[in-house]
C-alpha cells in the first residue's frame, strides 16, 4: 500500500470510529439533541480526545524506543516504563500530592521520575557484553515490572485507598476532562517534533550501532533524547489513563508491516494508529458489558499479550 493513501486510511478510519464513538454507551442521545447534550459535550466528546491522545502518544513511544533499541518487542509496558510510572502516579496519588513545577502538576511529575528511572534499569540490565541484548532486554523489563507491581501493591496496602488506585491501574478513562486533554497536548507536540526531526537518525540506527557511528550518528545522544521523550510522553498519558498496555507494541509492528520501516512515514502513522487503536478499544470497553465497564487496560491486555507471544513465537522461529 503506498503510504500516502496508508495515511489517508488511517486517518478516515479515526473520524469514522470517533463519530461512531460519540454516540456509543449506556444513554442514547438523540440527533436532534446533539447541540444541547450534555452528555456529549461533557462527557463523551472530551473522552475521544483523550483516548486518541493517549494512543498516539502510546504508539509514538512505542516506535521511537523499537527505533533506537532495534527491537520489536520494545514497548513501554513490556519494558517496565508504565510499570513505574503507575508507581510515581499512584505514589502522587497516595501521598494526595498536590503541586505544580513548570506548568506539571504532581501525578505526570512522579511518574516520569519512577519510570525513567526504571526504564534506566532495564537498559543497564540488558548489557552483555557491552552490547545490549534483546533477551536481557525483555527479561529485565519483566522483572522491574514485577518489582513495581509489588511496590504498587504494598502503596495500596498502606495507603487503605483499594478502590480508586486499583481501578486506576487497570486503565480507564471515564473521568476524562478538557483539562486532561489540554495537559497531555504539550508532552504529545514535544514527542512529535523529537521522533519526526530525528527520523533520520532512527534510519540509520536500524543499519546497526557501529555503522551509525562511521556515518556521523551521536547514538548515545540520541538514544538518550529518545528514551527520555518516550519516558515523558507515557508517563503522561499514564498519569491520565492509568496502565495502558501494548498500544506501543501492537501498533508500530502493524505499521512498519504495511508501508516499511521508514521512520519519516512511521512516526506519523504511529501516532495515528494508536489513536485509531484506542478509540475503538475504549468504545469496545464501554458497550460490551452495557451498563458495566470494561477498564480499556483489560480490553487491550485480552488483545495485546496474545500478539506479544505471538511476535516472541515469529522471532524464535526466525533465527532458527
Amino acid at each position: 500500500m503506498r503510504k500516502r493513501t496508508a495515511i489517508y486510511f488511517v486517518l478516515a478510519g479515526l473520524v469514522v470510529a470517533s463519530i461512531i464513538s460519540l454516540f456509543l454507551g449506556p444513554v442514547f442521545v438523540p440527533p436532534q439533541y446533539i447541540l444541547k447534550s450534555e452528555i456529549l459535550w461533557q462527557i463523551r466528546i472530551p473522552r475521544v480526545l483523550l483516548s486518541a491522545l493517549v494512543g498516539m502518544m502510546l504508539g509514538l513511544s512505542g516506535v521511537m524506543l523499537q527505533g533506537i533499541l532495534r527491537n520489536p518487542l520494545a514497548d513501554p509496558y513490556i519494558l517496565g516504563v508504565s510499570s513505574g510510572a503507575g508507581v510515581g502516579a499512584a505514589t502522587a496519588l497516595a501521598l494526595k500530592l498536590n503541586f505544580v513545577f513548570l506548568g506539571m502538576s504532581s501525578v505526570p511529575i512522579l511518574a516520569f521520575i519512577f519510570a525513567i528511572i526504571a526504564v534506566l534499569v532495564v537498559y543497564r540490565l540488558s548489557y552483555v557484553s557491552d552490547r545490549s541484548s534483546p533477551e536481557a532486554l525483555i527479561l529485565g523489563g519483566v522483572a522491574v515490572s514485577a518489582f513495581a507491581s509489588a511496590i504498587l501493591a504494598l502503596i495500596i496496602i498502606v495507603s487503605g485507598q483499594l478502590q480508586s488506585i486499583y481501578f486506576w491501574l487497570l486503565g480507564s478513562l471515564s473521568m476524562a476532562s478538557y483539562v486532561d486533554v489540554a495537559t497531555l497536548i504539550p508532552y504529545l507536540s514535544i514527542g512529535l517534533v523529537v521522533a519526526y526531526f530525528h527520523s533520520k537518525e532512527l534510519n540509520v540506527l536500524l543499519l546497526g550501532e557501529d555503522m551509525a557511528l562511521t556515518m556521523g550518528v551521536e547514538v548515545s545522544k540520541i538514544r538518550f533524547l529518545m528514551i527520555v521523550t518516550a519516558t515523558l510522553m507515557t508517563a503522561a498519558a499514564v498519569s491520565v489513563s492509568g496502565l495502558i498496555g501494548f498500544v506501543g507494541l501492537i501498533v508500530p509492528h502493524f505499521v512498519r508491516l504495511t508501508i516499511g520501516p521508514n521512520h519519516r512515514s512511521l512516526i506519523p502513522m504511529s501516532a495515528l494508529g494508536g489513536a485509531l487503536l484506542m478509540v475503538v478499544a475504549d468504545s469496545i470497553g464501554r458497550t460490551v458489558f452495557t451498563p458495566v465497564e470494561m477498564p480499556i487496560g483489560i480490553v487491550m491486555a485480552l488483545v495485546g499479550a496474545p500478539f506479544f507471544l505471538y511476535i516472541l513465537k515469529k522471532r524464535r522461529l526466525g533465527k532458527k
